[in-house]
């Protein structure tokens, strides 16, 4: 069954409590990224790349504990250090396309800390009860991304 296309943008803002340079670190190093994007530790990693430059793919392939796979694949169109990144991505699930997507990440000091806005322009192709946790899982992400480096930011002092 072919299901219609929900186009859907939406922002997600957090402050982030270290400096633009130090949670740009969080995006741009592997270790570090998988702190905060590791959500599914029972999932069993088939394929993962990680090549964090403009013109560079960032890509995992999962293996979910009911047997079926998942994908992300992003490329990366603009990076600048510290300030934004741009990458497209698309996400399937079960061998089908659930998604493709345009996401902006902005990161503007302030105060001590960084705010954070991502933008995801994006068109979901499966119902709009999987898209609404598709959105909701964004945000329990940058949730996480917050909580680590605040324990980061933490440990350091």
């Amino acid at each position: 069954m072919i299901m219609a296309i929900e186009h859907k943008t939406f922002v997600v803002e957090r402050m982030l409590a270290a400096s633009p340079k130090h949670a740009f670190r969080f995006f741009s190093e592997p270790a570090l990224k998988e702190r905060w994007t590791g959500c599914h530790p029972d999932w069993t990693v088939l394929e993962e790349r990680f090549d964090f430059q403009i013109g560079g793919v960032e890509a995992k392939r999962w293996r979910m504990t009911n047997g079926q796979e998942q994908t992300f694949l992003a490329h990366y169109l603009d990076i600048v250090p510290a300030r934004r990144i741009i990458y497209a991505f698309d996400m399937t699930s079960a061998g089908e396309r659930v998604s493709a997507s345009l996401a902006t990440v902005e990161l503007m000091a302030e105060g001590a800390g960084t705010r954070m806005v991502f933008t995801e322009q994006m068109a979901y192709l499966g119902d709009a009860a999987s898209m609404r946790q598709r959105i909701a899982g964004t945000g329990d992400g940058l949730d996480r991304l917050v909580d680590i480096i605040a324990m980061d930011v933490a440990s350091v002092h």
